[in-house]
């Protein structure tokens, strides 16, 4: 029992408490001792007292206003009620007190939540902002897979605002909202025109190729002849335009399959034919073990001879497998060129006219140096060191030239 608030138990259970105006009877509670009685409406006491702490720390931890304030309605029957056994005046001036705070409170908590609207609608702002930037850019440059995951995207973020963020007003959720689906609208026809067209082109590319590829089947008959007229085809397929990925590499793996069958028959054929050429390589090998050894020779006209003589025996022999006739080629080449060297240097040996143009000039280096030589002798005679280095260097430089022409 409280210590400000004294009661009492009658003979039938009744509890009366006494206040300064006289008793007053709150309840009862009989075929109990009074003891047990008193504490029953003490407990009633204590719960509201409960009711009310909870209320206080509720308060204290920053609870919405408006919660608070139905909560202290509910708390105040329950206080004027008086049904218990307790100080309740302590108790309304406590109560009294909160409700009080709960102004100030509203109002920053007003405060709060219009800058959570404000947030909220510039977060949404983005969104918007976002998808309006998409929505702008030019159709044919638009990477489509990517820009469908961006724009899912954009709309989970959207629900989410909407879901988990402060409620906006119905006119700016309303505004936000149309600028959002006209954007996306927007972004769905151009895809739509994009995958319509593409479409088209498609089907275009797919009965092109189609074409090619019946052409290119029907050369199976004609078997390795085919090839040429393949490799036309295969010019055409290049320039011919896509028709998406899967189809086009549906379509790719047919006509390719045209053309594998016919260089498989070249390939037969090829090796046929190389199988004939090996008795003609046996020949050239020997030929042109002869022929090598004639890239050291010194006498051009006996070299000439004989090359020309193995020349005609290469020419009679005939083709060789394709694998060997770039090397035996490139051997013969060689001995052709060793034998064309040989002939060249006889040729500028015994030119008349470079002879003569030699000789003329070789004249003309030895009078210069004839001259440089007297200067040199005077120089040398007035001791004119910076002369006579200049003239020795220059008479120097004329006999080297003069070496290099005879």
């Amino acid at each position: 029992m409280s210590e400000k608030t004294t009661a009492r138990v009658d003979e039938a259970g009744h509890v009366y408490v006494v206040e300064a105006t006289g008793e007053r009877l709150i309840g009862q509670y009989a075929d109990v001792s009074p003891e047990e009685a008193l504490a029953f409406f003490e407990r009633k006491f204590n719960d509201t007292n409960s009711a009310l702490v909870l209320l206080e720390q509720r308060a204290k931890r920053g609870a919405p206003a408006a919660e608070l304030a139905e909560s202290a309605g509910k708390l105040k029957d329950q206080i004027e009620s008086r049904n218990g056994i307790g100080n309740y005046d302590a108790l309304s001036d406590r109560l009294t007190k909160l409700v009080d705070s709960l102004g100030e409170l509203t109002a920053a908590e007003k405060e709060k939540n219009a800058a959570a609207l404000e947030e909220a609608k510039a977060a949404r702002m983005v969104i918007v902002e976002a998808i309006e930037k998409l929505a702008t850019t030019d159709p044919s440059k638009i990477q489509w897979k990517q820009t469908t995951a961006q724009v899912d995207e954009l709309f989970a973020q959207w629900q989410a605002s909407q879901k988990n963020g402060p409620r906006l007003s119905k006119s700016d959720s309303n505004e936000l909202w149309k600028r959002f689906r006209d954007a996306r609208q927007k972004l769905d026809q151009h895809r739509r025109a994009f995958f319509a067209d593409l479409d088209s082109k498609n089907k275009g590319a797919k009965s092109a190729k189609e074409e090619l590829i019946t052409k290119a089947e029907a050369l199976s008959s004609q078997g390795a002849g085919g090839v040429v007229a393949y490799r036309a085809l295969l010019d055409q397929w290049k320039l011919a335009p896509r028709a998406g990925k899967k189809i086009d590499d549906a379509l790719w793996a047919r006509f390719k399959a045209a053309g594998d069958a016919l260089y498989a028959a070249k390939k037969t054929e090829d090796e046929a034919e190389d199988a004939s050429f090996a008795g003609n390589l046996e020949v050239k090998l020997a030929i042109l073990a002869e022929a090598e050894g004639l890239i050291n020779a010194t006498d051009r006209v006996d070299a000439r001879a004989k090359l020309n003589a193995l020349q005609r025996k290469w020419d009679a022999a005939g083709k060789v497998p394709r694998a060997q006739l770039k090397p035996t080629e490139e051997r013969m080449r060689k001995v052709e060129q060793a034998v064309r060297k040989l002939e060249d240097y006889h040729w500028n040996a015994s030119n008349p006219e470079k002879q003569a143009r030699s000789e003329g000039l070789a004249g003309q280096i030895e009078e210069k140096i004839e001259k440089l030589q007297a200067e040199l002798t005077a120089a040398q005679a007035a001791k004119n060191s910076a002369k006579v280095t200049e003239l020795e260097a220059a008479i120097t430089t004329q006999k080297e030239w003069l070496a290099v022409l005879k």
